[in-house]
């Protein structure tokens, strides 16, 4: 089965006026594989490199080396099929300084055939966002709601939502949470690429987790394969066999309790647990 996406040897470099030799590129080889269906949590302090990832993904910024593709065609080349496919909302929602919410609506309407107003309508309700308002009048949690009402508006397969929820109140949350996994008009599963600080909203909704720090993978991991098997045990040396050696607390080992038989007896981690050991 083609991946949702794929990214080999993925890699951008900082610009000249910026290069640092303590942190020379943004993205630094990524190599990715996200099956059909899977909802992805992407995680990572500021800085790790979400957002370029996700952009490079999209086609919107050139990486240096590697490739990607979406849903099966290559990320420097995206047909409008594909494209009418995709939904995003960027970080730092790009609206129209002077269209309501509705007028938003209606001119997507008019490009994508699968646009369905009447539930969109409804969800903007129930993230109580007032679609007769010009963009340039609603709060920055009001432009995230309608970014991210719009991303859903034409049913996408494939969804990548940079930080939606970072302005949002916890009620607002929960309802956005339940409406990316609301009934489809498709039978098709859809794949999601999520990244937020929020970990404990990413635990409720993930199937998969992928950790980033410097623009490197460190982990990619079905999260319930995580829970179940991943542990930290004492490691005094960062050469000792394991996943990933932290040096707080002494000195931790990140191991799989399959293959280390010691860590079976160790609490299981969190995603705050993991990103903690992760960057340390």
């Amino acid at each position: 089965m083609t991946p949702a996406i794929e990214a080999r040897q993925l890699s951008l470099r900082l610009p000249d006026s910026q290069w640092s030799a303590a942190r020379p590129q943004l993205l630094d080889r990524i190599a990715l594989k996200v099956p059909e269906g899977a909802v992805v949590g992407l995680v990572g302090r500021n800085g790790a490199g979400k957002s370029t990832l996700m952009r490079c993904l999209l086609g919107l910024q050139t990486p240096d080396e590697g490739e990607s593709w979406l849903l099966g065609q290559p990320s420097s080349a995206l047909p409008d099929s594909v494209r009418a496919r995709l939904g995003y909302a960027a970080q730092t929602p790009d609206l129209f300084a002077r269209l309501t919410g509705q007028e938003h609506l209606d001119e997507m309407a008019a490009i994508y055939p699968n646009v369905d107003l009447r539930g969109a309508v409804a969800l903007a309700a129930r993230l109580d966002l007032p679609l007769g308002r010009r963009a340039d009048a609603l709060s920055l949690g009001d432009q995230q709601k309608l970014a991210v009402v719009l991303a859903l508006a034409h049913d996408p397969d494939l969804l990548l939502l940079d930080e939606p929820v970072a302005s949002l109140d916890p009620i607002s949350r929960r309802d956005f949470m339940r409406a990316l996994f609301a009934m489809r008009r498709k039978l098709a599963p859809r794949t999601v690429l999520v990244s937020s600080h929020l970990l404990s909203d990413l635990e409720r909704v993930v199937s998969h987790v992928l950790f980033l720090r410097e623009g490197r993978v460190q982990l990619f991991i079905e999260w319930d394969e995580a829970v179940e098997h991943l542990r930290c045990v004492p490691a005094a040396h960062p050469d000792a066999a394991g996943l990933h050696w932290s040096a707080a607390q002494g000195g931790q080992m990140l191991v799989d309790s399959r293959q280390r038989p010691d860590a079976a007896g160790q609490p299981g981690l969190g995603m705050e647990d993991l990103l903690e050991v992760l960057n340390t």
